[in-house]
């Protein structure tokens, strides 16, 4: 017989009360058995609440499982890089996965990544929204499929529908996971994916601006129609 599989509402939830904090977010998830074999701890996610843009990935890899930290491996790595060339500055934007513990399988000493499941994929999904209600970014960036996924309901195609997108009234952009990249075995396929990439990156910080800007002027109009009521 298979073990039962965790449900979303076994999450505890502190009593039914949705958490109001990422600290309290954090500490639900970490208090949770993983929903997926052979994790061993949760992930969270990192950044400043109220970042302009939040980067949505698949799931810790083996090294951030060992550092507890999001994007920290190669896949990170490469992402630090891209964000860089594009001009944004990892620090002031948010990190974390869609699935927050490590799904892999024991092959010797090495712990292999699996492709986490649709059904699994939904288990995270309270999380995840939760996570984002609490940060609160101008702009939702899915990085793979598994991404957009969680975040738009249903699967879509990076390839037809990469750019800007609406997650259920997010505002929202689709490009690929930065370990599709990794994969590419053919050197020049993979300098003109990183570029395209690089270009992906550029427009993210561009419309997370515009967002901003407007954000700015609609708190600046608020503000002048309540001085002129008083």
């Amino acid at each position: 017989m298979s073990p039962k599989r965790t449900r979303t509402r076994d999450i505890p939830r502190q009593g039914n009360v949705e958490p109001k904090t990422l600290d309290a977010l954090n500490a639900v998830i970490a208090a949770s058995k993983p929903l997926v074999p052979g994790a061993t701890r949760a992930v969270a996610g990192e950044g400043p609440v109220g970042a302009s843009i939040a980067f949505v990935g698949e799931q810790p890899g083996d090294q951030e499982d060992r550092e507890g930290r999001p994007f920290v491996g190669p896949a990170g790595q490469l992402l630090d890089r891209a964000m860089s060339d594009a001009g944004i500055d990892r620090r002031g934007v948010y990190v974390t996965n869609t699935i927050k513990h490590f799904k892999f399988r024991q092959r010797g000493k090495r712990r292999i990544h699996q492709k986490p499941s649709a059904g699994e994929v939904k288990h995270y999904r309270w999380w995840l929204d939760q996570e984002l209600k609490l940060v609160h970014p101008k702009l939702v960036v899915a990085l793979g499929a598994t991404a957009v996924l969680a975040l738009a309901g249903k699967s879509l195609t990076i390839a037809r529908f990469r750019g800007a997108a609406d997650f259920h009234g997010r505002a929202g952009f689709i490009t690929v996971h930065p370990s599709y990249l990794l994969r590419m075995p053919e050197q020049n396929a993979r300098q003109q994916e990183y570029r395209q990439f690089v270009s992906d990156l550029q427009k993210i910080r561009e419309l997370a601006a515009t967002r901003d800007a407007m954000s700015s002027l609609t708190g600046e109009a608020r503000e002048g129609r309540k001085a002129h009521t008083e």
